[in-house]
């Protein structure tokens, strides 16, 4: 097993050094990855370094349908939550409805988040019923 030294001023890195890039279709490079362990132990070696193939992260199968349908429920939701954080008509109700129900159990601490269960409980119901 090698031991792996940074350069003085560096105790230890934790994540990638380097990522593999891809550009026009042509791939080069490997991801070089370094951990530290933050385990208690008595062996004084507590860093690694991993190289990885940059085709490592590739998806080897094709996507599920409920992939898709999360995928296509995400985009929706996202636009109708951008819509909606600009349609004057709604942000006045948005902003009392929020605050009445923010400090209540399970209320949504940002008016972001907020609009992201409004939106998506709309999807839901237009979408199964």
């Amino acid at each position: 097993m090698g031991k792996v030294t940074y350069s003085p001023g560096i105790e230890y890195v934790n994540g990638a050094l380097a990522k593999a890039k891809k550009k026009d279709g042509h791939r080069c490079g490997d991801y070089l990855i370094g951990t530290h362990r933050t385990a208690a132990t008595q062996n004084p070696n507590c860093t690694r370094l991993y190289i990885r193939k940059g085709t490592s992260y590739e998806r080897t199968s094709p996507l599920t349908s409920n992939e898709l349908d999360a995928r296509a429920r995400f985009a929706a939701v996202a636009a109708a939550v951008k819509a909606r954080k600009s349609d004057l008509n709604q942000i006045t109700t948005d902003q009392v409805n929020f605050a009445a129900q923010k400090d209540t159990a399970g209320g949504k601490k940002t008016m972001r988040a907020y609009l992201w269960k409004v939106c998506g409980d709309e999807y839901d119901t237009a979408h199964n019923g």
